[in-house]
């Protein structure tokens, strides 16, 4: 039986659209003369924000732009002081897309009621995290633990921080825990850590949309570019899609069948 889901944040369980890292970062790059598009920002989603960073400096586009710029390639030290610019930007946008997704809080209750323990990781550092959890709290979404990088020695998709929860919630058995997660880099974590995936298609970085924009779709349109997003996340491969976290507990029910049948989810060498 599953004893436990641990849950991304921006795109996942807050921040419809994931869109508070990606007006953060466009303005990060403008400040320091690089042009890059809220398509180019979203490539990298999920990665730690250092290694988010060094991604997007590394496209072809933005390396030309850079070495134009400063007449040299970027280093080490030039993500450092961009991370360290871009903390305080993502700080503000972090408050302006603070909302919980609609249905988060009443799945994650229902899983609480029936003993299913809530964890959390994500790609934002400490200092984010410290201005979004209160806000969350106050919405009534309030995971026992978030991890966050540079609290493992790896981000994603190194499994260390689904194994660091699992350890805290008491859980040894990684086929009794669910990652649900909207990016590449996250639904890799769940998959080298040997658990359940479940990939979010229309509420995370897929579609990119906020929920206003998303209502005010044609219903044509929506259909459209909601079977894009589900694509795009099952070419990620996890066991699951599913549109929002609101979709989650028939899966549970899946999965728990699957696990009375002796079924479990692909082992990934590491």
């Amino acid at each position: 039986m599953i004893k436990a889901v641990i849950f991304d944040w921006a795109g996942t369980t807050v921040d419809f659209g994931s869109r508070a890292p990606m007006e953060a970062f466009v303005k990060l790059f403008k400040k320091n003369g690089l042009d890059i598009t809220i398509a180019d920002a979203r490539v990298p989603m999920g990665l730690n924000k250092w290694d988010h960073i060094q991604e997007l400096l590394e496209m072809p586009h933005v390396k030309s732009q850079w070495f134009n710029a400063y007449q040299r390639v970027s280093t080490t030290e030039d993500i450092d002081k961009l991370l360290n610019e871009f903390i305080p930007m993502n700080k503000v946008s972090l408050i302006e897309c603070s909302e919980v997704i609609p249905g988060v809080v009443d799945v994650v209750h229902h899983l609480e009621f029936n003993d299913i323990r809530i964890g959390s990781t994500t790609g934002y550092v400490r200092e984010l995290m410290d201005v979004l959890e209160p806000l969350a709290a106050k919405q009534g979404y309030r995971p026992e633990i978030t991890l966050c990088s540079g609290d493992t020695p790896s981000g994603r998709p190194s499994p260390q921080m689904m194994k660091r929860c699992a350890d805290f919630l008491g859980i040894d058995q990684p086929h009794q825990m669910i990652k649900v997660d909207d990016t590449q880099p996250g639904i890799d974590e769940g998959k080298n850590f040997g658990c359940w995936t479940v990939g979010v298609a229309v509420t995370g970085n897929a579609l990119g949309l906020s929920l206003e924009e998303f209502n005010q779709l044609p219903e044509l349109e929506k259909a459209s570019l909601v079977q894009v997003a589900r694509d795009r996340v099952a070419a990620m491969k996890p066991d699951f899609v599913i549109d929002s976290v609101a979709d989650l507990l028939p899966i549970v029910d899946k999965i728990n069948q699957n696990l009375s049948q002796n079924h479990f989810p692909k082992v990934v060498n590491q």
